[in-house]
């Protein structure tokens, strides 16, 4: 695979397709399945309470990961991105009901690096419950 979208096409400013990612308590045990993290307060409401979190919380990695999931969409190969780092915020807190939570996620191209490189800089907004979920989230993408 290669980049889909070109770096002569590009500008600051050019905005990503937003995304929203549904995630539920069955969400949670299936991520915790597939990266074996089984920590309780991913699953247990009682053990999340009692450690002082208001409800069960995604795991962060899943949410990092969905919220990737935007720019290498947009440029069409999870190869093409060469660097991606967040600092966690706050939790996306994950009721025990049928609707769960939704991450939404913005992001636009906050700059354009390397010509030679053919790179750009991401900037990412996670959000959930009307809260940032991610701060400082930004990808570093080589494009066509």
């Amino acid at each position: 695979m290669t980049a889909k979208v070109s770096y002569d096409d590009v500008e600051v400013g050019t905005e990503l397709p937003a995304q929203e990612f549904p995630v539920t308590r069955a969400t949670l045990v299936r991520y915790a399945g597939a990266s074996g993290d089984f920590n309780p307060i991913h699953w247990n409401e009682k053990f999340a309470k009692d450690v002082g979190l208001p409800d069960v919380i995604a795991h962060g990695m899943f949410t990092m990961a969905e919220a990737g999931r935007v720019v290498t969409d947009w440029v069409g190969d999870p190869a093409a991105v060469v660097e991606y780092g967040v600092r966690f915020t706050k939790p996306v807190v994950v009721p025990n009901d049928e609707k769960g939570s939704v991450i939404e996620v913005t992001a636009k191209v906050a700059a354009k690096l390397d010509d030679e490189a053919r790179t750009v800089r991401v900037d990412i907004t996670a959000t959930s419950a009307d809260q940032k979920v991610l701060g400082r989230s930004r990808a570093v993408v080589r494009l066509a």
